[in-house]
């Protein structure tokens, strides 16, 4: 399905979506300067065509009791499309585990996991390394976190 290029005011109703994603489609209208239908139209085009996918929350993980910020390198000795099914399956099972890419580099995986403390990271990494075989495991605990979930530069 071929899909009708974003022009500058689809461009427009992303940035306000990503700064807001809670506006009414009243607000939303008003702020890119549209008609509440020709806004709607253009939302549904985009959630049709994939360009929107959902709606989600921005929670502030430190007031949930999410204290630690771990990145974790993997590297390995497998690159088999069976053991990558059965990695990618393991890790998803992970609730942990926010953020997940296949990487270049010294290192094959970098995940992004959000828990409570060491403690529960210690949890997280043994059902990681009981679930498949790994070459190494390097984690990096954060410090600070300087900028989160920037929006798109759009």
């Amino acid at each position: 399905m071929k899909t009708k290029p974003l022009d500058q005011i689809d461009f427009r109703i992303l940035s306000e979506l990503q700064r807001d994603g809670g506006l009414s489609q009243r607000e939303l209208a008003e702020r890119v300067g549209l008609s509440q239908n020709a806004c709607w139209r253009r939302l549904q085009t985009m959630n049709e065509s994939g360009v929107l996918q959902g709606t989600k929350a921005k929670i502030d993980r430190k007031l949930t009791g999410l204290d630690l910020v771990v990145f974790v390198m993997i590297r390995t000795r497998h690159h088999s499309a069976d053991w990558l099914k059965a990695f990618r399956r393991h890790v998803l099972t992970l609730p942990e585990v926010v953020d997940f890419h296949r990487i270049s580099g010294d290192y094959d995986y970098l995940l992004k996991v959000v828990t409570e403390d060491m403690e529960s990271y210690d949890r997280v990494y043994q059902r990681l390394i009981e679930g498949v075989e790994l070459e190494s495991v390097t984690s990096f605990f954060a410090m600070e976190a300087i900028a989160e979930e920037r929006p798109l530069p759009l």
